[in-house]
């Protein structure tokens, strides 16, 4: 196992992790309120902000307000409590909630409008639309509503998490009593926006889309829920409770029965960490609620508009392709277009111009980019053949988070019906995607796959496929190594890379890699790989000393990487030390930047760009020029303490000199975005980066080369 990192920053040279993390979701939410994004897509980058903020409470707030109330008196890298970290983080997100729903209220619902597309209280509905929306609920809704009251003898319901709910002030009209309940707003087996029928409108003009959010349905009926009584008052609210799960050290056969407890526990949730209301609310509700749940003013959040923006993601159903981003498509490789099966089956004259997807990758190493080259074409092509091909004997794969209905599944079930031996190590700790991964595992399992759960005490993050292929009396070992998740609706949306390759050295340390994995073998050195928490974290310090030394001696340096955050204090120390000594650092860092570039004395020759664009940019390069040799990588891990030393992650070289020049190019298409682009600053603050001359987006350039 590899060493701890040095606990040796200086703080006044690290940025707060928390704080560069609502920097990161605070660029998404300028892609949100920016007018040149289209409207349904403001509305999809508006849901993702609020749907990251959801989870960052969720878990980062959470742990925070854990250890204030342990009283655990250790600070973070930048010296603060983490008291001090929660009065910040609030101070931060404070500006940027406001921000949100000014954007939602005051631009994008009245754009919508300008489109024809409605998203309606109560109050603005027609009388023959509210005669509509009270017949729903009398159908559709009421009879799923349980109203809880508040009185001695009813204490205050437990509201669980993420729930959508409505406070009721109500009053006995005999007695002129008041009464205090909760209606839970029902979302999982509802529509958040219920559609209303155009025909209800006398007008000729007709919407495309007409919507009412259920609370304003439920909250306009609340008579009907009691009757007799008069509702004086009602408000709506959400709560946000603790959702990790806490599984160190968790045997490895008691893993799925600990999950399983733990994802119910998470359904109710811990402590709450927030409280949202509507910023109309009364005083006399908001003290009944805050009374009622132990709510301390800090954890207070009020909202002008509607609760829960993170479901407007619904609105992406709408079918007007003109409010979405143009149309693109990914191509399958141009080394893979004669090796897809599915060719065959429409066209048997295809045969003479089939080749297996395994002829084609012992000619040479496939380099895959996603979402520009398919992901249907190329990894679920390769898993494919490999569960129907006579000659493979074996299939071994990590899989971290798999779409519901995956295609990379039901070729490991077939593989494993065919008589082949299938081996699944399922990451059922993949945050948010414990319950799936377990439907998954027991499906498996039934079908005669190897499940496996990894290793005690680490996280296995690792994007690996390894197929074992009996050729001429010996076996061959096909694999893939990538960034991404084997995950069919992902594809499309994030970039990744990815090798498929049948390099021997390569081969062999795969093989000893899921030996590690799934037996107890106590592997700690690889050929070629980089891999967590072995050899990764040295292995980069090594590639980058090296640098500094070539520097040193006078000669060009350089380093360019990618990578979704950049938190490990070792490595930022080593950067610092790099730029000192004359190396030129080139960095793309989507989210968390915990580095600060371009600072006197410290980093001025590093730069920190980071790309916000239509599709989540996920794929993480390491390039490092060695003195006119340079050595490439690229592979799962980001340049965390989690990556490097908590989780299992596998980093492969590409030594093909056509491939290391096409991540190369990858990297400087980035560099040279003026779109979607930011620039960090020296005091680690984010500006849109200035177009000066040719637009440029790396996102639709690289679309372009696929075409």
């Amino acid at each position: 196992m590899s060493r701890m990192p040095k606990k040796n920053q200086p703080f006044k040279n690290y940025i707060n992790r928390e704080l560069s993390w609502i920097e990161f979701n605070n660029r998404v939410l300028q892609k949100a309120t920016d007018s040149k994004t289209p409207l349904l897509e403001q509305a999809k980058f508006t849901a993702i902000f609020s749907n990251n903020l959801d989870e960052f409470f969720m878990v980062r707030v959470a742990s925070l307000k854990s250890q204030v109330e342990a009283k655990i008196t250790k600070k973070s890298e930048d010296d603060k409590t983490a008291k001090q970290q929660l009065l910040k983080i609030r101070e931060k997100l404070l500006p940027s909630l406001e921000k949100q729903q000014n954007h939602y209220i005051n631009h994008l619902q009245k754009r919508l409008e300008g489109e024809n597309i409605f998203l309606k209280s109560y109050q603005q509905l027609s009388k023959r639309e509210r005669i509509w929306t009270d017949n729903y609920f009398k159908t559709a809704i009421f009879q799923v509503l349980t109203p809880l009251a508040v009185d001695p003898a009813h204490p205050f319901p437990f509201v669980s998490n993420l729930s959508l709910n409505i406070a009721a002030i109500i009053r006995d009209p005999e007695t002129n009593k008041q009464q205090f309940s909760r209606v839970k707003v029902p979302q999982k087996t509802m529509d958040r926006f219920i559609k209303i029928p155009n025909d209800l409108e006398l007008s000729n003009e007709e919407s495309i889309y007409k919507a009412i959010p259920i609370e304003q349905i439920v909250a306009n009926n609340l008579h009907l829920l009691f009757p007799g009584m008069k509702i004086d008052d009602y408000s709506f609210f959400r709560v946000t409770r603790d959702a990790d799960l806490e599984l160190r050290d968790i045997e490895a056969d008691d893993l799925m029965i600990a999950l399983e407890q733990g994802l119910r526990k998470r359904r109710l949730g811990g402590e709450i960490v927030r409280l949202e209301v509507c910023s109309k609310m009364s005083k006399q509700i908001l003290d009944l609620l805050m009374s009622g749940m132990k709510v301390e003013e800090d954890d207070l959040y009020y909202i002008d508009g509607i609760l829960g923006l993170d479901e407007l993601i619904e609105l992406t159903k709408i079918d007007n392709q003109s409010l979405f981003y143009p149309q693109q498509r990914g191509q399958t490789h141009i080394s893979l277009k004669n090796s897809q099966s599915h060719l065959l089956e429409e066209d048997s004259r295809k045969k003479e111009e089939f080749e297996s997807i395994f002829s084609i990758i012992r000619k040479k190493d496939i380099l895959l980019h996603h979402p520009y080259t398919l992901f249907s074409s190329s990894i679920e092509e390769f898993i494919n053949q490999s569960a129907n091909d006579p000659l493979v004997m074996g299939i071994k794969m990590t899989l971290y988070r798999v779409s519901r209905n995956s295609p990379i599944i039901s070729a490991l079930i077939r593989a494993a019906n065919n008589g082949k031996q299938v081996m699944a190590l399922v990451e059922l700790k993949a945050r948010f995607d414990e319950d799936n991964n377990i439907q998954w595992a027991k499906q498996l399992e039934k079908s005669g796959v190897h499940v496996v759960y990894g290793i005690i005490g680490l996280k296995t993050h690792t994007k690996i496929a390894l197929v074992i292929r009996k050729e001429k009396k010996r076996l061959r070992s096909y694999f893939h190594i990538g960034t991404g998740n084997y995950n069919s609706n992902t594809s499309t949306q994030y970039t990744d890379l990815g090798l498929l390759s049948v390099q021997a050295e390569l081969g062999e340390d795969l093989v000893e890699l899921f030996n590690y994995l799934t037996g107890f073998s106590k592997q700690q050195s690889f050929r070629k790989l980089l891999v967590a928490p072995v050899t990764l974290r040295d292995g980069l310090e090594k590639l980058i000393n090296k640098e500094i030394s070539n520097a040193k001696k006078g000669k060009k340096s350089i380093i360019k990487a990618k990578m979704n955050s950049l938190v490990d204090p070792d490595l930022i120390n080593l950067l610092y030390e790099a730029s000192q000594a004359g190396v030129k650092i080139k960095l793309i860092v989507r989210g968390m930047c915990c580095l600060y570039p371009g600072k006197e004395g410290l980093s001025e020759n590093i730069q920190v760009t980071s790309i916000i664009g239509r599709y989540l940019e996920h794929s993480r390069i390491f390039w490092f020029y060695n003195d006119h040799d340079p050595k490439v990588f690229l592979g799962s891990a980001d340049w965390m303490r989690r990556n490097l030393d908590r989780r299992v992650e596998a980093v492969t070289p590409i030594e093909e000199g056509e491939l290391k020049k096409q991540l190369e190019d990858i990297l400087d298409i980035y560099f040279k975005d003026n779109i979607d682009a930011w620039e960090m600053q020296s005091n680690g603050e984010f500006i849109q980066k200035m177009q000066a001359g040719e637009r440029r987006c790396a996102q639709v350039e690289l679309m372009n080369f696929a075409d």
